[in-house]
């Protein structure tokens, strides 16, 4: 495989074949850009989308869609404050029944027991564009309300209305913020004004195919795609993309020092780091596509989109961005121009003495290492897991808004019932043993099917629908209407949807987070060709991702703000720590193990540390930093994410891989090997970390 894959690697530093990749590549962005702009067309945002596989609200949202004859969501509007609110009311309601779905009608205005609040809901058709209804409905209401009354547009149809308004602002300001950012750190890398452009030239490239890809995967194979996943997709290929873009740069440069032509620079570039690449695009890619194993639908699509991200900017690197460097010649790196034969521009200095600080003392500088992390780590245990639906949002959308007065007014579950579909013969039935269980405020007869045989059933619960009291009570609902013979009786709604969503999520944990451990520790053992390294690298990785979430957890209750960590957080960042994570181990492992073989154990350990330093760093620091771009995003879940894996990054990149992984390479010796042929390898003599530093420093 390993000469199959330098034949290939190596056409991009062809002479000839250097043009005709580059010229491919153009045909291919020319021809296939028009489908790259279509991937919104296939995005599914529909509630299932965010929904486990199978859940029982996820069947009712299904029969709902399916069988009712006249789809509506309501909207519900929500009068208080000191002023004329039944004028106002009386008002809007005659505006609003224009808005109404055909042969529905908005119900009239309806007063809060205390007296301090009106309430009217105006059923929508869902065939219609909902977010332009919404919109319309708020303009009403703001144009008609009189000083002092304060009115608000909210329910399951105003929340929808604020989510694809984040949504839809999402990808532009993802990728804006993105360039940006990965465009100024460049510079600062480089330090030239050139060379920048290269690796975000080829990551635009890589961008081009990964949308097409996941386009024509999500029309034709059925690939999940969402709003979320899109979103996020791009700042993975930017971030992964421009990780190997830094990688080949940093080997091709030490090449030209070494040799006067470039395209064999080139060649032997692509020959050496290809298989660390290789190794971490393959260890990224099925470690998120191990997330086809999850049930719940948002995070199967992040795991498979991600995955076909990955592999489109693995492929963009390696042939595209070789052949434009070759192309372009030296003078790129300018003003700092690799000349054969002279010394290449390692930082030796900040990196050499690091090592030297490890080699002195590796068990103490492993030790502290693991004391550090396990500190961070025990803030995990004290995380406050689930997010309310006011609490998604750093600034409150009006529907949050909406939600918080109905629930000081009303029954708090007026505005967001529960839904029980059920056999028509034993609906009333069903209605009976509904109104029994306690926590239902009311039972109200829905609508029946076109074909006459199920019937739908709204309950109004006297929590707030994102309350504990409230799952309680659809838990008991479940169990009460289950117990109605031939009733079949399902209840959905989007109390029952948070309540499967946080089961499945911890059905998830369980299930995927063994597998995606086993992947990656597959993929180690065939890179290092032993056993001892690739378990201490991957337990190394998982400390640091319970630090990560340990210290994340500290900034989201000290500094940010957040009322707890979304029941999603903990899966997906785990997947993506340890893929992303396990990246700047594979980058370090894979150059310590060609030094050693070279130089020995201590002093090759050091050497690849050493080597790999500068670029790891850069790498690590524009990773973390695209991801940081999350931060700023008005939903709680994805500035969760981003920060999460920003910090658990960073700490790989400044922790983990500059002290613990050398410092336990160097305290085990050639144990670290076992069993590989460098834990047995005849005649060379293995030196002290002590004797190591000396060599290093004399060298």
């Amino acid at each position: 495989m390993r000469p199959l894959f330098q034949r290939v690697a190596g056409a991009p530093a062809g002479r000839r074949s250097k043009w005709l990749v580059l010229a491919a590549w153009l045909i291919l962005a020319v021809a296939l850009g028009p489908l790259a702009g279509k991937l919104g067309d296939v995005e599914d945002s529909s509630a299932n989308a965010f929904l486990p596989r199978g859940a029982e609200s996820a069947q009712v949202n299904t029969e709902l869609e399916k069988l009712r004859t006249d789809p509506v969501m309501p909207a519900v509007v929500v009068y208080t404050g000191d002023g004329a609110r039944e004028k106002s009311a009386a008002t809007d309601t005659a505006a609003f029944q224009k808005l109404a779905a055909k042969g529905e009608e908005v119900s009239r205005p309806v007063p809060s027991d205390d007296g301090e609040a009106l309430l009217t809901v105006v059923p929508l058709d869902t065939e219609d564009e909902i977010t332009d209804k919404i919109d319309e409905l708020r303009e009403i209401a703001d144009a008609n309300a009189p000083p002092g009354v304060d009115v608000e547009v909210g329910g399951p149809a105003g929340s929808l209305t604020d989510s694809v308004a984040v949504f839809d602002s999402l990808d532009s300001t993802l990728m804006i913020a993105t360039g940006i950012v990965v465009a100024v750190l460049l510079l600062i890398t480089y330090r030239s004004p050139i060379l920048w452009l290269f690796p975000l030239l080829s990551v635009a490239f890589a961008a081009v195919l990964t949308q097409v890809g996941t386009y024509v995967l999500a029309k034709y194979a059925g690939l999940p795609v969402d709003p979320q996943s899109a979103g996020i997709l791009m700042v993975l290929v930017f971030g992964v993309g421009t990780d190997y873009a830094l990688l080949l740069i940093a080997r091709y440069r030490e090449e030209l020092h070494r040799r006067e032509d470039r395209h064999t620079a080139m060649r032997i570039a692509l020959h050496r780091s290809g298989p660390a690449i290789l190794a971490s695009a393959g260890t990224i890619a099925v470690g998120l596509a191990c997330l086809a194993f999850a049930d719940i639908n948002s995070s199967r699509s992040l795991g498979l989109v991600g995955a076909v991200g990955v592999v489109c900017a693995f492929l963009a690197m390696i042939t595209v961005l070789p052949a434009l460097l070759v192309i372009a010649g030296r003078w790129v790196f300018w003003p700092f121009v690799p000349r054969n034969g002279t010394p290449a521009r390692k930082e030796q200095t900040v990196w050499s003495r690091v090592g030297a600080a490890v080699a002195r003392r590796p068990r103490w500088s492993w030790m502290m290492s693991v004391a550090v992390t396990g500190v961070l780590a025990l803030s995990a245990f004290g995380i406050n897991m689930g997010l309310t639906q006011s609490e998604m949002f750093q600034d409150k959308p009006e529907s949050v808004v909406a939600q918080e007065k109905i629930s000081a007014h009303y029954p708090s579950g007026a505005s967001d019932p529960a839904e029980i579909v059920t056999a028509t013969g034993k609906a009333a039935e069903v209605k009976s043993a509904a109104a029994e269980v306690a926590g239902v405020a009311r039972v109200e007869d829905g609508d029946r099917t076109r074909d006459g045989e199920l019937t739908t059933l709204s309950v109004v619960l006297k929590d707030a629908p994102d309350s504990r009291q409230a799952k309680d009570t659809v838990d008991a609902l479940r169990d009460a209407v289950h117990a109605v013979d031939g009733a079949d009786a399902l209840v959905g709604g989007t109390t029952a949807e948070t309540l499967d969503t946080q089961r499945a999520a911890d059905r998830d944990l369980r299930t995927v987070i063994p597998i995606v451990l086993l992947v990656v520790l597959g993929v180690l053992i065939w890179l290092l060709r032993a056993l001892v390294a690739p378990l201490l690298l991957l337990a190394t990785v998982v400390l640091s991702f319970f630090a990560a979430l340990g210290a994340s957890n500290l900034l989201f209750e000290s500094i940010l703000g957040f009322a707890g960590v979304d029941w999603s957080i903990p899966l997906m960042g785990f997947v993506f720590l340890v893929a992303l994570g396990i990246d700047y181990n594979i980058f370090l492992m894979h150059r310590v193990k060609e030094e050693v073989a070279r130089l020995g154990h201590g002093r090759g350990v050091l050497e690849g540390l050493t080597s790999t330093g500068g670029v790891i760093t850069s790498a690590g620091v524009v990773l973390a930093a695209t991801f940081a771009v999350f931060a700023g995003l008005p939903l709680v879940t994805m500035a969760q994410m981003g920060v999460i894996v920003g910090i658990g990054v960073l700490l790989d990149t400044f922790l983990v891989r500059t002290v613990l992984v050398p410092a336990l390479a160097l305290d085990l010796g050639r144990r670290f090997w076992w069993p590989g042929k460098l834990f047995h390898a005849p005649g060379q003599r293995e030196s002290s970390p002590r004797e190591a530093e000396r060599e290093v420093e004399h060298a």
